[in-house]
């Protein structure tokens, strides 16, 4: 089986999470697929191959070498996004890609105009979407690279390396990937979670990251009597978005640049309902940010009466680099892997989140890096497959130099 076929069985798959069942997993067809990847681990020869009833899949490849060195992890997520349909995707493959339009579907262009970073994978050849479903690359790609990984280096023992640990959970594009991942069992000195984008991508630094709901309780009146009497939670909900700041938001923001999202709103005169997330990537602005929104519905309240608007605000992850910044070897031996696999290293900080903050926080240090997949969570999504060839270079690579290095006692 090639890595492009190994990515396209995955895909077959629809494991998208969701926010609204609150189990874990969050979906059921989440554990359909890892059964499946269980038993394909177990026929690949990895030992400690075992899926816990929360949909946490570990695996094992054994040292072939008796020096000591770090036990060493790589991990990826289950779930596809909710954000876009994810059942019956239908990839289709552009060979030597051209520079050129690509029609998905009637009135779906993949357009170098919309999406200049086409363009840097001329000549390569492309997986894309029917234009009617998200792809899947986020992160199924991460798990193909994975995989992969694995069986190149159990069938090329020449190539030295320690333990490595693997793992795959559910319930990332979510937030929740990380809440009950077992780190005491992954036993791994350092981590990697293969979830990043374009090659060559390290990163380490991420948003910190909550995320609001607000619930307004209006009073409905017939309109025609409705003067002092009348609350429209509705109209209250819009007036609510428009006292955020509207230059920071996801459209009008970039780099360390920080944000309001409002992810969902519904109502009507009688009840309305809002969610947002709130990102920035410096702490003391993201407690302001909180603060912010915390104010606006207290103002709320203060022109509409107590308990006209009420708000549940929590925090979800922060911003790893507290926890990676002392350990910066983890960085050198990614940065390395990547120069060996010809590209070039590109740290760079990540507008979103990651499994890998919440696991740093836990005890377990563990940067993002690419697994070659653009255009996340919609149909406009795409895997050049030759990206997915380089990340799983850059994981043997990284099993190969935390071999080679000299680690101290500590170990």
């Amino acid at each position: 089986m090639t890595i492009t076929e190994r990515f396209l069985k995955y895909v077959s798959f629809d494991t998208q999470s969701s926010e609204e069942t609150g189990t874990t997993p969050s979906t059921q067809k989440q554990i359909i697929f890892a059964e499946a990847l269980r038993q394909e681990l177990i026929n690949e020869g990895l030992q400690n191959v075992e899926l816990d009833s929360l949909g946490y899949l570990y695996a094992t490849l054994p040292a072939n070498i008796t020096k000591q060195v770090p036990t060493i992890g790589f991990i990826s997520h289950l779930d596809t996004s909710p954000d876009a349909p994810g059942k019956d995707i239908k990839p289709q493959i552009i060979y030597n890609y051209n520079g050129q339009d690509i029609t998905l579907s009637a009135g779906k262009i993949l357009s170098p105009k919309q999406f200049p970073e086409l363009l840097d994978h001329i000549g390569e050849d492309i997986i894309t979407t029917d234009g009617t479903t998200l792809l899947g690359a986020d992160d199924k790609s991460g798990i193909a690279a994975i995989v992969e990984a694995m069986i190149y280096l159990r069938d090329h023992p020449e190539i030295e390396h320690g333990e490595i640990r693997i793992a795959f959970n559910p319930d990332e594009e979510i937030g929740m990937g990380a809440h009950h991942f077992n780190v005491e069992k992954f036993g791994c000195e350092f981590a990697y979670t293969i979830d990043g984008s374009e090659c060559g991508e390290i990163e380490f630094e991420n948003f910190n990251a909550a995320a609001a709901k607000i619930s307004i309780i209006g009073r409905s009146v017939h309109p025609g009597s409705a003067k002092g009497k009348m609350i429209n939670a509705g109209r209250i909900a819009t007036e609510l978005v428009q006292m955020l700041p509207l230059s920071e938001t996801p459209e009008t923001t970039e780099d360390y640049e920080g944000f309001y999202h409002l992810t969902s709103i519904s109502g009507n005169c009688t009840e309305a309902s809002l969610s947002f997330i709130i990102r920035d990537h410096s702490y003391e602005k993201f407690q302001k940010r909180k603060q912010n929104i915390t104010n606006i519905v207290e103002t709320i309240n203060q022109r509409y009466g107590n308990g006209t608007a009420i708000l549940t605000l929590t925090d979800q992850y922060y911003n790893m680099r507290k926890q990676i910044e002392s350990q910066m070897y983890i960085i050198d031996i990614a940065r390395q892997a990547i120069s060996e696999a010809d590209m070039t290293p590109k740290i760079k900080a990540i507008r979103g989140g990651t499994d890998g903050a919440q696991l740093s926080f836990m005890g377990l240090p563990c940067p993002n890096i690419f697994a070659g997949g653009i255009n996340f969570h919609g149909p406009y999504e795409f895997l050049p497959i030759q990206s997915l060839e380089r990340a799983k270079q850059t994981i043997i690579n990284i099993c190969q130099i935390t071999a080679q290095r000299e680690w101290n006692q500590k170990l």
